[in-house]
């Protein structure tokens, strides 16, 4: 899942550049009329990237004379405030879809914990990790993997808790299912319960879940469960999201977001 071109380590493709382009707000006058030209999109966006693939601090990108930590964080937080890296996971999933068709058929959820040393929003006691403080990302993808909503919340947040939230929060309209359009949701035996079986059965998905010991569905089916696994897996190379870094939820979530967006562009083969 890289992002660069060849050659030209951290810089964006310019077919990814071409979909952020027209996403991002005209820039803003300084307020106080700095006569230094204004940090170009691009550099921005690149630096931006330098960040979430590297898992650097915001400060040492001036080391890297891709951009001023301080333009590249004002920036970043711009854009997510105005929806940028949402819009081009959204229209990265369009694409995808138009290209090569979303899976609706086998459906697949997972919630995976992640470190959050400086605590912050939506985080809580790790219960993997000695109650260290973590938080839990909650992911939806089709069946071949594609990233279709995220959510987060507290390590220490039940997978049950955030199965609804996730479902709500798929980006690109679901197809209505109906007798000729089956659509299953898979999921681990974390997710067992009344209220799970509940919403499914009001979202009309069929539910399969691992029965925890051979890794089977309950119906004695194949599992498809590990597409959402190696998903989590593609997300984690972006290693400012492997551990969070980040106290408020809003700019985890627009590295996420992002994240989500490069992995779905990337799918679509047009990312040379």
């Amino acid at each position: 899942m890289g992002l660069v071109t060849k050659g030209d380590n951290w810089r964006i493709p310019d077919k990814l550049w071409k979909e952020i382009k027209p996403l991002l707000p005209k820039g803003k006058p300084h307020p106080l009329g700095c006569h230094n030209p204004r940090v170009s999109d691009r550099d921005a966006m690149t630096a931006i990237l330098f960040v979430a693939r590297t898992g650097c601090q915001w400060n040492a990108l001036n080391a890297t004379k891709l951009c001023s930590s301080s333009s590249a964080h004002r920036r970043f937080q711009e854009w997510e405030k105005a929806g940028v890296f949402k819009e081009l996971w959204r229209r990265g999933l369009l694409e995808y879809d138009n290209l090569k068709g979303i899976d609706w058929e086998w459906l697949s959820m997972d919630g995976a914990i992640t470190k959050a040393p400086l605590g912050g929003d939506k985080t809580g006691p790790s219960p993997v990790d000695r109650s260290k403080s973590g938080t839990k990302r909650s992911l939806l993808t089709d069946a071949k993997g594609i990233p279709l909503a995220i959510e987060v919340e507290g390590a220490n947040r039940h997978d049950v808790k955030l199965f609804g939230p996730t479902l709500e929060g798929i980006i690109v309209e679901r197809p209505k299912p109906d007798s000729g359009n089956s659509q299953n949701i898979c999921l681990d035996k974390g997710y067992r319960g009344d209220e799970v079986k509940e919403l499914s059965k009001c979202m009309g998905l069929n539910l399969h879940i691992s029965s925890g010991k051979t890794g089977l569905l309950e119906e004695g089916k194949k599992a498809r469960r590990w597409v959402v696994e190696r998903t989590h897996s593609w997300t984690n190379r972006f290693r400012g999201l492997l551990i969070r870094w980040s106290k408020k939820e809003e700019n985890y979530m627009g590295m996420l977001q992002l994240a989500c967006g490069v992995i779905t562009w990337k799918a679509t083969g047009q990312l040379r």
